[in-house]
């Protein structure tokens, strides 16, 4: 007996459904724009006819396909912005939970004081000695602050020149700045025999960079920026003489190295193949040296507890 029309169509409907569960129809494909200078590119090539960069591998493939968690103007200024924050609110919890409630500091300058011995475990820098046997600390540092007035004036100066110069010099360029800089800030303060965590050797090293980029510029507009850079420098040693506790240290060999390193690379985006392609090398070397730094960092907390 012949089943009704009804049953064989919610059968078919059914056969369809269980056939699609198991088989995919190949999605067609669409032509795609190049990470890096947005030209239109195969639908299968792997680099850009047009800049040479790499679609799939390179710094500014990587930043794209991290494009829908950070902002796609400015993206490695607001990472080192969010690893910050969150590196002072895990050491602000943990500084809570060793001192039993007692590590919000006193007085305006000690709100939000993290405890010594938390910055020594997670990754503080050290005299010199202590940075050779442990030179993951040169990188740590920079992403560590000691209360909260500290971590807010560094952040304030990292949103007001941090975009400007990774728009400069791009963001693979600017990631290596940053802790290049920052390193050799820490290098200088260990010499010194420093106990020391914060950006500010970073920061100093991104106004270097903008010093040498504007030396021998006749506009104003160049003329303008270094001379509210200069300002700034006199405001920091200023505040760094009149505060205890300041790494003076850290900000010269942060400014030293940036004015070199600003000197050194040309101070726009890279404009051809072999400078994209060393400027997506820093950019890479920088990332991994942050990656494996934190990771010998939680090696040392985990063995310290």
């Amino acid at each position: 007996m012949p089943l009704p029309v009804r049953w064989r169509y919610k059968l078919d409907r059914w056969r369809s459904q269980l056939a699609a569960m198991f088989h995919s129809e190949p999605k067609p494909l669409r032509p795609r724009l190049c990470p890096a200078c947005g030209s239109l590119v195969g639908t299968t090539a792997t680099k850009c006819h047009q800049c040479g960069a790499n679609t799939t591998f390179s710094f500014a493939a990587a930043s794209r396909s991290l494009s829908r968690w950070m902002p796609q103007t400015s993206p490695v200024t607001y990472a080192m912005l969010a690893i910050c924050c969150v590196m002072y609110a895990l050491s602000f919890v943990i500084t809570m939970k060793i001192s039993d409630g007692q590590g919000i500091g006193g007085g305006l300058m000690g709100l939000g004081g993290i405890a010594s011995r938390v910055s020594y475990r997670l990754g503080a820098s050290l005299p010199l000695a202590g940075n050779i046997s442990q030179p993951w600390r040169l990188v740590t540092a920079i992403f560590l602050h000691g209360g909260l007035m500290h971590i807010g004036f560094n952040m304030w100066v990292l949103m007001d020149i941090g975009p400007m110069v990774e728009e400069l010099y791009g963001s693979a360029r600017y990631l290596f700045l940053y802790v290049a800089t920052g390193v050799a800030g820490y290098l200088l303060s260990s010499v010194g025999g420093h106990f020391s965590v914060g950006a500010s050797g970073s920061l100093l090293g991104l106004i270097g960079v903008l010093l040498a980029a504007t030396t021998g510029r006749q506009n104003m507009a160049a003329q303008a920026l270094r001379s509210s850079l200069i300002r700034w420098l006199i405001y920091i040693g200023v505040l760094g003489f009149i505060f205890s506790g300041t790494d003076n240290y850290a900000h010269l060999g942060g400014v030293a190295a940036g004015y070199a390193l600003g000197r050194l690379m040309p101070d726009r985006t890279p404009s051809d193949v072999s400078e994209r392609r060393l400027a997506d090398l820093l950019g890479w070397a920088a990332g991994m040296a942050i990656v494996i730094s934190f990771g010998f960092m939680i090696v040392n907390y985990l063995q310290s507890a």
